[in-house]
């Protein structure tokens, strides 16, 4: 499938969120009912791109997922840089493996928000650093799961 607007995905069923990185990608997930959105892993990409790829369609498979949204990595006004060129080459690479629903989300300040979280909650800069990526793929999941919820 191409990448579709958020609100063509399917009505029901779990969901993927992707925070496209250079170096990883974060992954989180929602349950089927989309009321929560959950950090699930962190992906390091390597040289080639196919491993990870392996892993997020394992990923897929494993929580039956009916689509993914994706961090669009915005520049702060609103303008696309290089960043959404290297997001929209990876959905396009996703679609070469998987026919599945592509929705894409503006990412601006989601990692900031993830930081701030993880700081209040007292964790390690270690500690932080590992699960960044995927607590900004959980929020920008809730960000979007929140906007269906809300055209309801």
């Amino acid at each position: 499938m191409p990448v579709i607007d958020l609100f063509d995905l399917p009505p029901f069923g779990v969901l993927i969120g992707i925070d496209p990185g250079s170096k990883t990608l974060g992954i989180a997930a929602c349950d089927a009912g989309r009321m929560i959105a959950s950090p699930v892993e962190t992906i390091k990409k390597g040289r080639k791109l196919g491993p990870s790829l392996d892993r997020l369609m394992a990923i897929i498979d494993e929580r039956r997922a009916v689509g993914l949204i994706m961090g669009l990595p915005l520049n702060m006004d609103g303008s696309e840089g290089p960043r959404v060129q290297s997001a929209r080459a990876l959905a396009r690479n996703i679609n070469e493996r998987r026919d599945i629903s592509i929705a894409f989300q503006d990412e601006r300040l989601t990692s900031s928000e993830a930081e701030r979280a993880m700081i209040s909650a007292d964790l390690s800069r270690a500690r932080r650093a590992e699960l960044i990526d995927a607590s900004a793929a959980a929020i920008i999941l809730q960000t979007a799961i929140d906007r269906l919820a809300n055209a309801s």
